[in-house]
């Protein structure tokens, strides 16, 4: 069938490769600083003293990226714009124990991480991947991108009331995935496996941070394939745009007349509280040694945190078909609809009237359109890292994003042309 002429999916098409090649957050942002080295962004050690220089840097942290772009000429206090994303999904994540078993079935010790729609990880083929830490300190990446785990599901003869009474699951007993047969589990044999397949000399691997993904690749879906269906949606398909659309603003002709940023953190999922999350320092250390390194003092710091913007992109709730009722009855997003303003009085999400006139002239700028959303006033309302990001470094901030369907599920659906129109409305902000 022939593509209809709707958008450019080139895109999407990207998109759908950040997301396969992004099973873990060490892998997304290493994607994130390929594209950008690409771009002609140059790390930068949280180790070393920086210099005031002009052009691109980075700094890597764990699963976070935090990248900004100097115009030639900026001074100090020149205030900043900011893209904010995570990089983290709900998942089962491997114990520090993982070897486990029985009944003659081999199994790995999971445990959940996040909020994840726990039914949509069962009977799906499943991958591993995640950071092994080596004993001179050292990282490596690794990602077994093919089946190897299952969570099977207990056959309806053995549950009879499922269909009934629903899906219950317990999240210790019930969730453990099985990799093989045998009676005799050793401790050690699932690194080991790791350790073969990595090419790591054994018994080197004294730490690890493992996380399973489902290997079924994303995919265009819908008779006219103006759908999108894929992992981890929430939230890599914010960084990815975030990450296009800071490169495309650093290789363009004109000059922004603020330091554009993406700051892509980690552990968003579970309440932002680490090292890599928007609840700790990184980005504001990022911040005031950039207007350090360009000369500048507190006043000038204190200058450029005032005029500051910031973009807190992260998925939010298309209406669905089949549940419209939990929606607000007058706020219905709808894929391919163009990003959605995330807007919540109780501080859930951090829009207030002007950041939705900060939104708009973006949108306007780019022709891009844009949809509301609010919650229901009777269902509990989720956050993001937007009102910690307000908070804690007293920075003007804007929540926004793409709706999808099945949040939180291990694979999930969106649409195809919504990822072009919010990485345009990224470009024109962070020109702005």
């Amino acid at each position: 069938m022939t593509e209809p002429a709707r958008f450019d999916r080139g895109h999407t098409d990207d998109l759908m490769s950040f997301l396969a090649t992004s099973p873990s957050p060490y892998h997304a942002v290493a994607n994130a600083a390929e594209r950008l080295e690409k771009a002609g962004f140059r790390q930068v050690a949280e180790t070393d003293a920086w210099d005031g220089t002009s052009g691109g840097k980075y700094v890597l942290r764990g699963g976070a990226i935090v990248a900004w772009y100097v115009p030639e000429g900026a001074a100090p206090h020149t205030p900043f714009r900011i893209v904010g994303a995570h990089t983290d999904s709900p998942n089962l994540r491997v114990k520090p124990l993982p070897d486990s078993g029985a009944h003659g079935w081999r199994q790995v010790s999971v445990e959940i991480y996040g909020g994840p729609l726990l039914n949509s990880w069962l009977d799906r083929d499943l991958g591993l991947a995640g950071r092994l830490t080596l004993r001179d300190g050292s990282t490596r990446l690794v990602n077994i991108d093919r089946p190897l785990l299952r969570v099977p599901q207990l056959a309806i003869h053995l549950d009879r009331s499922v269909t009934a009474d629903g899906l219950k699951l317990d999240k210790q007993r019930h969730m453990q995935p099985v990799w093989g047969l045998g009676n005799d589990v050793r401790d050690g044999d699932l690194i080991a496996f790791l350790e073969e397949t990595a090419g790591i000399p054994a018994g080197e691997v004294t730490g690890w941070d493992l996380m399973t993904h489902s290997v079924e690749p994303p995919a265009y879906l819908g008779r006219d394939r103006e759908l999108l269906a894929g992992p981890r949606m929430d939230n890599l398909l914010s960084v990815h745009a975030g990450t296009a659309a800071l490169a495309a603003v650093a290789s363009g002709a004109s000059k922004p007349a603020s330091i554009p940023v993406l700051a892509a953190f980690d552990h968003e999922e579970n309440g932002s509280q680490s090292d890599t999350g928007a609840d700790g320092p990184l980005l504001g250390n990022v911040l005031e040694r950039s207007v350090f390194a360009r000369g500048g003092s507190y006043e000038d710091r204190a200058r450029a945190f005032a005029g500051t913007v910031c973009l807190s992109s992260d998925t939010g709730h298309a209406v669905h078909p089949n549940y419209a009722e939990r929606h607000d009855p007058t706020h219905h997003p709808r894929v391919n609809g163009g990003p959605i303003l995330k807007v919540n009085v109780n501080n859930r999400y951090a829009t207030d009237g002007s950041g939705r006139a900060e939104f708009t002239a973006a949108c306007e700028a780019a022709d891009v359109p844009f949809q509301s959303f609010v919650s229901n006033n009777s269902m509990p309302c989720g956050t993001t890292i937007g009102p910690i990001t307000a908070a804690r470094h007293g920075i003007r901030t804007v929540d926004i994003g793409v709706a999808i369907l099945s949040m939180h599920s291990a694979r999930e659906l969106c649409g195809a042309d919504d990822p072009f129109l919010l990485a345009n409305a990224l470009t024109a902000f962070l020109e702005g």
